[in-house]
């Protein structure tokens, strides 16, 4: 069987404030980039609940961060279908990010 890591390094300030991320992937051929924002979630099936980790560091933009939001939510919507293949919640989740991307006019390509 094979294994691979996928790592994150945080520096913190004195009040374990995020000031640098980094992460690697070495299958992916990724070595300490940098990052401004993380988020991850892990399915614990036992409670069935969802463990999540969201950082970013205390110079990310706003403007940035609603970016990496819309994109995170499209990504989230492509891989519920992907997943369930409701295509009904899809399409409902697709309108959101429609209305969140018009509503922080974030310029869509």
């Amino acid at each position: 069987m094979k294994k691979t890591q996928i790592s994150f390094n945080i520096e913190l300030d004195e009040n374990k404030i995020p000031e640098k991320i980094t992460w690697s992937a070495n299958d992916g051929g990724v070595n300490n980039k940098d990052s401004k924002a993380v988020f991850l979630s892990v399915w614990d099936h036992e409670p069935q609940e969802t463990l999540k980790i969201d950082l970013w560091t205390k110079d990310m933009p706003v403007d940035q961060m609603n970016v990496f939001f819309h994109q995170t939510l499209v990504s989230m919507s492509d891989t519920f279908m992907r997943s369930t293949n409701n295509e009904k919640m899809t399409d409902a989740f697709k309108q959101f990010c429609d209305y969140f991307a018009e509503n922080l006019n974030i310029k869509l390509s």
